[in-house]
């Protein structure tokens, strides 16, 4: 059985995105650790003392309630019109289904790209 991404925190998700085709990284809003592809946001991760302690991307439109239904994920502050979702410390989400919603957010916002740009990173 899959444990809860909560039982390790928010870091391996964190490595994940940083390690997905064409990532950025750097700090914005004094505290928040941006993940980007093309110059798009995908993933940001609150930060407390360099640790992660909440994170935010992108979903299906179809998949925005659905998520926001669960324990612990709730609509992105500032974000959820543009169906964001934040991922709070103890949310009911395992960490594969984690894994694969910040791989998913990463696809959504790398599709936006054109298709130049695509190519330029690798993901065409």
């Amino acid at each position: 059985m899959a444990r809860s991404a909560a039982a390790h925190g928010l870091e391996p998700q964190r490595r994940l995105a940083a390690g997905l085709p064409g990532a950025t990284e750097d700090i914005k809003w004094g505290a928040d650790l941006v993940f980007s592809v093309g110059g798009k946001m995908f993933c940001v991760f609150l930060l407390a003392d360099g640790v992660a302690t909440s994170c935010s991307f992108k979903v299906d439109d179809d998949r925005f309630l659905e998520l926001t239904a669960v324990p612990g994920v709730v609509p992105a502050p500032y974000l959820a019109r543009a169906k964001w979702v934040q991922v709070k410390a103890g949310h009911g989400l395992k960490a594969n289904d984690l894994d694969t919603l910040v791989r998913r957010s990463h696809a959504l916002v790398a599709a936006r790209l054109t298709k130049k740009l695509q190519k330029e990173l690798g993901l065409a």
